[in-house]
């Protein structure tokens, strides 16, 4: 059986062997993107460099990216989705083109994955009013051996990739499929039948869509592949459920000593999710981020996960609190390959710990509200067991087992009508998140950047050296700020903080990029965000001050975009500082002209 260790270190030796640089896994919250709550994929970090930036490693790439994707949450449980998983991933910024990537994912699955070419199958672009057939790809496919038979040609809901938002760079895809089943496989590719599974897919960015709808092609074109490494490790050990492999398998058979209960048909679906759920809870918390459960954004997601593995755990018995206990297992698993998961295994397990007690409180509340609501009774509105799940986090499940012991009838059609107006907006409000599109880079988003910067040096002036960044977020309205510090500041410090930043706008200080080794700069000065990943070669930005002894007010590792000079900011506001978890205080600015 081939483990997740061995596919993760065949496969970037293989694109290394290919003049491919690996970069480091990103940090789960990515960094300057008010689009997205998590990264989805591993392009995420490359978006500055996708639409033309150059990258300090070069124009080949690869990694394996921690991901976390919440859209899909109401399909855990079945054999192949996931909230947390980890991409592999392969790029070209305008270097190689289609005939080198394809030939480097059918050599990595024959050659250094021994897969028989007649278990694979491909499905290309069949064109539009907007982007002509992919011909092109089909035939580099049958010219590496895969029969026409084999080759499917599909629209752009199969075979389309982006823009992330209303506009930017997009292009066809070329998608891999492998068979699952022990039987033979057809001459003829049906993408409908299920044992064909996708395990690769290899997208062209090829075009650039504008804000009227045109698609124009792009100067610089770039390849962008992603192999999910679960999928993937499942197709090759021939098991048609992911949570056989040896990802899962330690996570399961720990439920299984939880609950004293077999990972058989009738319990499969609540150890999935279980094991899914406190998986991706304790790799968002080990994140270099350091995230907290709570009722907004990432923390509210990061507290459904907790609190709807706790309610599928009743339905196997489990009374006393487990998630602790699971999350040990799920460290050990990945303790070697994200170190920040075992350097925050106290923060985890406390988190898991207190967050369970409140849970099991609100399901005592949840009980005492049924009674109320199912009291003189004789049926339970949909509307009402809807209110019991969303303002309590109380089960369907539990509401029709406690309307069962009363002879109370339910009204699940009513229910099932509730539930997916709350899914149908939970979708509205995800798609608004990439309203600006993944690589915002208007005026307004630029000059909020370059403040950042020059914010976070006017703090470590004002209150201290020991000031480092631990996050920002930046949209085109403000930017947010997050920094270790212990205390709220005083109304002198909000000023002078904001004063100097002002003082360095009027100054007109030349903003430069370069690039260097981490080491390198890290010694001459650069600041790096508190926790995060670097490359060995970094983007440096600095702000150029002639009267420093050092010869700048500011430099940092960072992937832009900035003003060339500070002139072009505006003013300066802060317009509000609090705090933002314990030891961290967050400020929020604008800029005005």
């Amino acid at each position: 059986m081939i483990t997740r260790e061995e596919l993760i270190k065949k496969y970037l030796n293989f694109f290394k062997k290919n003049n491919h640089k690996e970069i480091p896994s990103a940090s789960l919250i990515p960094e300057n993107d008010p689009t997205v709550l998590f990264t989805t994929a591993g392009m995420h970090p490359l978006v500055p460099y996708l639409t033309g930036q150059k990258h300090p490693l070069g124009k080949r790439l690869a990694s394996v990216q921690k991901c976390i994707r919440t859209g899909d949450i109401g399909d855990i449980g079945d054999t192949t989705h996931h909230t947390f998983f980890e991409m592999l991933g392969n790029w070209s910024l305008g270097d190689y083109w289609k005939k080198e990537a394809i030939s480097f994912s059918f050599d990595f699955l024959t050659k250094e994955l021994k897969i028989p070419i007649e278990k694979l199958a491909v499905t290309c672009f069949k064109g539009d009013k907007d982007a002509e057939k992919d011909e092109e790809s089909a035939d580099i496919w049958q010219s590496l051996g895969i029969p026409k038979a084999r080759i499917r040609f599909l629209g752009k809901e199969d075979n389309w990739w982006g823009p992330a938002g209303k506009t930017g760079p997009c292009g066809p895809d070329t998608e891999i499929f492998y068979w699952t089943s022990k039987n033979p496989a057809p001459k003829v590719f049906n993408p409908k039948d299920k044992n064909w599974v996708e395990i690769w897919n290899d997208v062209f960015m090829q075009y650039n869509k504008t804000e009227d709808g045109k698609y124009i092609p792009l100067k610089q074109k770039n390849v962008d592949t992603g192999m999910g490494v679960e999928r993937m490790l499942a197709a090759l050990n021939g098991l048609e459920d992911n949570y056989q492999t040896n990802t899962w398998t330690p996570i399961i058979k720990e439920i299984e000593n939880l609950s004293k209960k077999k990972y058989e048909e009738h319990y499969r679906k609540d150890m999935r999710i279980i094991a899914d759920h406190i998986r991706a809870a304790v790799l968002i918390m080990g994140d270099e981020k350091s995230l907290k459960p709570g009722n907004a954004e990432h923390g509210y997601v990061l507290r459904r996960l907790i609190r709807r593995a706790i309610r599928y755990a009743s339905n196997l018995g489990i009374k006393d609190n487990f998630t602790a206990k699971l999350a040990i297992t799920i460290i050990e698993i990945y303790k070697e390959s994200y170190p920040e998961i075992k350097k925050n295994k106290n923060f985890i397990l406390t988190q898991l710990e207190e967050e369970e007690n409140k849970f099991r409180k609100t399901l005592e509340s949840g009980i005492k509200e049924f009674e109320k609501v199912s009291k003189n009774k004789k049926i339970i509105s949909g509307k009402e067991a809807f209110l019991l799940y969303q303002s309590y986090g109380f089960p369907i499940e539990l509401t029709k087992e406690l309307a069962d012991e009363k002879k109370i009838k339910m009204d699940m059609k009513e229910y099932d009508k509730e539930f997916e107006k709350h899914q149908e907006l939970s979708r509205k409000q995800s798609a608004g998140m990439f309203k600006s599109g993944l690589a915002d880079s208007s005026k307004e988003t630029t000059r909020l950047h370059t403040a950042t910067h020059l914010l976070n040096e006017a703090l470590r002036r004002i209150l201290g050296p020991e000031v480092k960044q631990k996050g920002s977020n930046i949209t085109p309205e403000r930017l947010r700020f997050d920094f270790n510090f212990p205390r709220k500041l005083t109304e002198e410090e909000i000023r002078k903080v904001e004063n100097l930043v002002n003082e360095k706008i009027k100054s007109g200080l030349e903003v430069t990029r370069t690039e260097e080794s981490l080491q390198a700069a890290l010694k001459s000065g650069a600041q790096a965000e508190f926790g995060q990943k670097y490359p060995e070669k970094v983007s440096v930005y600095t702000i150029i001050d002639k009267k420093e002894k050092s010869g700048f007010f500011s430099k940092e590792l960072c992937t832009g975009p900035h003003v060339k000079n500070t002139k072009e900011i505006g003013k300066f506001k802060i317009i509000k500082e609090e705090s933002s978890s314990a030891g961290v205080r967050r400020i929020k600015a604008v800029v005005e002209n």
